[in-house]
């Protein structure tokens, strides 16, 4: 039996990262950037007023207080989006709205809510320091300095800030596309009733639900035909276009047999039992010209997610260019006892919450009955449980791993 560490190395080594491509700005959200993107400009292009306001030479107002107001002619307005060039002459001052940029000699804005006057002249009782309500021109970014780091998340700040600069496009590490199929004589899709001793094809809707949470571009290809020549030619097509393979339903059984025999015809596969509970039966191979790699899972939902989440995750997560492909663990106490079997590495639902010293504490759900795919739908986490361990009492700390937020 191989162990979950090992399996994992296993898996780990046939990450390959897509080439990197080039995309719109607004298509690289949630993706790792694969280019040290380097300002040509500055940030922002030129000295403007942060605040609807007067322009006017700090000097000029430096002496200002209650008892001896300052008071300028007001002689124009500049507006945001101005190409007019504006010259201030001394002791003079101008209106300027947010974003507009400041005429010559002017480097402080006086916030229109701290001053009073009319149209034509404007009062001022509080000097301000050179530079105040001003945003200066390439104080966020100077030209030469890299606004996104190679290996850098995209999220909605730096897609700002590429546009900032004026990046239409970004090289950007891809989604590996994943294809997902289910096999199974008991198996229908969710479209049609099932009959005696038939189910729902829960699987392909699942996997495909956790893979684009992973980061990946999925195909749900559905219920494949137990047919050797109809099936080969389906995952033959799929290779073609897919980085990566899931195949549920195919670990185990007259199915299982049936399924490796047809992928042996198309390279390495094997079917091992590893150190972990649920989900021992598992398979992995490398198949096709381009060795696409390839994972068998099971057929019991629980089983197949848990798989999914220990074993495919990671590998998904290093095919978009992670570093650290694994979820956030943290250390929780216990609120009841556990069993665990001796040799195996558990994998148990559970919700992570917090006492009142903000402490972790994990509750059990689903009573060790790996097929209940309710008590997963209400876990926050996973529960490790290490080989070496059968039994926890209450307030054991122990390590747990954290699955998808919720909004």
């Amino acid at each position: 039996m191989r162990s979950v560490t090992q399996q994992l190395d296993l898996v780990l080594a046939s990450a390959l990262t897509p080439p990197p491509v080039r995309v719109a700005i607004s298509e690289a959200q949630g993706l790792l950037c694969a280019q040290e993107v380097v300002s040509s400009s500055a940030l922002p292009a030129f000295d403007q007023a942060a605040v609807d306001g007067f322009a006017v030479r700090s000097v000029d107002i430096s002496g200002a207080d209650e008892d001896a107001p300052v008071t300028l002619p007001v002689v124009g307005e500049i507006a945001a989006g101005s190409r007019t060039a504006h010259r201030l002459q001394p002791h003079q001052t101008v209106f300027v709205a947010t974003g507009a940029p400041l005429p010559t000699i002017a480097d402080t804005v006086v916030p229109r809510g701290t001053s009073s006057g009319t149209s034509a002249r404007v009062v001022v009782t509080t000097p301000l320091r050179s530079g105040a309500y001003v945003r200066r021109t390439g104080e966020d970014v100077q030209p030469g300095d890299v606004a996104v780091r190679s290996g850098a998340f995209i999220g909605a700040a730096q897609v700002g800030l590429l546009a900032a600069v004026g990046m239409d496009k970004v090289l950007v590490h891809p989604r590996p596309r994943l294809s997902i199929i289910s096999v199974g004589n008991e198996l229908v899709d969710i479209s049609r009733t099932p009959g005696p001793g038939q189910v729902y094809d829960v699987n392909s809707f699942a996997l495909a639900a956790a893979a684009r949470d992973a980061g990946a571009d999925v195909t749900r290809v559905g219920i494949a035909p137990l047919d050797g020549r109809r099936l080969r030619e389906l995952v033959e097509a799929r290779l073609l276009v897919s980085e990566a393979m899931v195949i549920s339903g195919a670990a185990g059984g007259h199915t299982g047999e049936l399924v490796r025999e047809t992928l042996a015809e198309l390279g390495e596969i094997d079917t091992t039992r590893v150190a972990m509970q649920p989900g021992s039966t598992q398979g992995f191979g490398l198949l096709g010209e381009d060795r696409v790699p390839t994972f068998l899972l099971p057929a019991n939902p629980v089983s197949a997610l848990v798989v999914f989440e220990v074993i495919v995750r990671p590998v998904l997560r290093l095919m978009l260019g992670r570093r650290n492909p694994y979820r956030r663990t943290v250390t929780a106490r216990t609120l009841a006892p556990v069993s665990s079997p001796a040799g195996r590495r558990q994998f148990l639902r559970g919700q992570l919450m917090r006492d009142d010293d903000d402490d972790y504490l994990v509750h059990i759900l689903g009573g060790g009955g790996t097929h209940l795919l309710a008590s997963l739908a209400e876990a926050n986490c996973l529960v490790l449980i290490d080989e070496d361990t059968t039994d926890v009492p209450v307030g054991t700390e122990v390590a747990v791993s954290f699955l998808a937020q919720r909004a």
